[in-house]
């Protein structure tokens, strides 16, 4: 089993940055085979949609929302991924979650989430 621990949300101003971490740890056996690591948000009444991935090998895949204004990165060896999040809006404001997959994306952890608002 794969713990998903987020750190880094709360209340920002328009236009302002914040970073969220999220640190990996559990079974080594399990997190060997974790291959993307992510983020996710929710907001009150929508569903969950993808914010931005990274690979193992550093590939990032981002959602057109956001593409611009938020950087995804990655330690493997702190088994952290990084949200910079830059020139936020108040429809960024959500609940924003951590995701552990493995390579075929039959195995998926999440954290517990972290809340961003941002204030107009």
């Amino acid at each position: 089993q794969v713990q998903l621990a987020e750190s880094g949300g709360g209340l920002v101003q328009a236009g302002g940055s914040q970073r969220l971490s999220c640190a990996a740890s559990g079974s080594i056996f399990s997190i060997i085979t974790i291959n993307d690591m992510g983020w996710y948000r929710q907001a009150p009444g929508k569903q969950r949609e993808l914010v931005a991935t990274i690979t193992r090998g550093g590939s990032t895949n981002y959602a057109d929302s956001v593409k611009g204004r938020f950087i995804i990165s990655r330690d493997n060896a702190k088994r952290t991924v990084y949200l910079q999040m830059n020139s936020l809006k108040p429809e960024d404001t959500a609940v924003y979650l951590c995701n552990a997959a493995t390579l075929d994306k039959r195995t998926n952890y999440w954290g517990q989430g972290t809340q961003v608002t941002v204030s107009s």
